[in-house]
């Protein structure tokens, strides 16, 4: 068995039903889709660029923030950091503005992603950094998960290794990692593509359960027990 076979069969272990197995939905999806839902509905493209136009910068920040509040994607330093660096006018606009062209502006992919990256070690800093894998793709992951993928780094090196697959990690978000981040996540859709995921929602949350602490070691089907959330880097 290969371990493409292998991280299948693990992950059909934990979720018979695969990308459509309640107990999937409740613990992996629901919560996911649900911000990617609230995000369209509070930020979608035109309302973004009406509140730019308005100099409303906080108003955005302040939904984008109470959005991924609701996940549990960041670590509490991480949504703490990004509070504290839009707290001024300055930094809310420079968040703001530097979102909306990381999702709708024009350019290449990896040109949206250097700006945004600039944008991100641009914000005020006070006690901790900003600056993470996790805050720079969380945002593209709840907005736009056809296209865009979350990165927690110490799952998906995990996850990656046992797939079978090099990840040339490093800890400064630069294009070259993202690129193979989005390489291993359609590679993974590739191999599943009879399970039928619908987005990078699924891809993520499959390459979670091979690689989260959550699910390390465990024989059983997680419906036989109750679930405890916890962030793992």
């Amino acid at each position: 068995m290969s371990p493409a076979e292998r991280c299948r069969a693990r992950f059909l272990r934990f979720f018979p039903g695969g990308f459509r197995d309640p107990t999937y939905l409740d613990w992996e999806r629901n919560y996911k889709a649900d911000a990617h839902e609230r995000w369209n509905g509070d930020l979608d493209e035109p309302v973004v660029r009406q509140l730019i136009k308005a100099r409303q910068y906080s108003e955005i920040v302040t939904r984008a923030i109470r959005i991924e509040a609701r996940t549990n994607l960041l670590f509490s330093f991480e949504k703490m950091a990004l509070r504290d660096a839009v707290r001024s006018t300055g930094g809310a606009r420079v968040l703001a503005e530097g979102l909306y062209r990381f999702l709708h502006g024009a350019g290449s992919d990896e040109r949206r992603f250097d700006a945004w990256r600039e944008t991100l070690e641009a914000l005020p800093r006070r006690q901790t950094r900003v600056f993470t894998w996790p805050v720079a793709t969380v945002f593209g992951f709840i907005a736009q998960p056809e296209r865009h993928m979350f990165l927690k780094p110490n799952v998906i090196r995990t996850a990656a290794a046992t797939y079978g697959v090099e990840f040339r990690y490093q800890p400064r978000p630069q294009w070259s990692v993202y690129r193979e981040l989005l390489d291993l996540a359609d590679r993974v859709r590739s191999d599943v593509r009879d399970l039928g995921p619908r987005d990078l929602i699924d891809i993520q949350s499959f390459l979670w359960v091979q690689g989260s602490e959550e699910y390390r070691g465990r024989t059983f089907r997680p419906a036989q027990t109750k679930r405890v959330r916890f962030a793992v880097a």
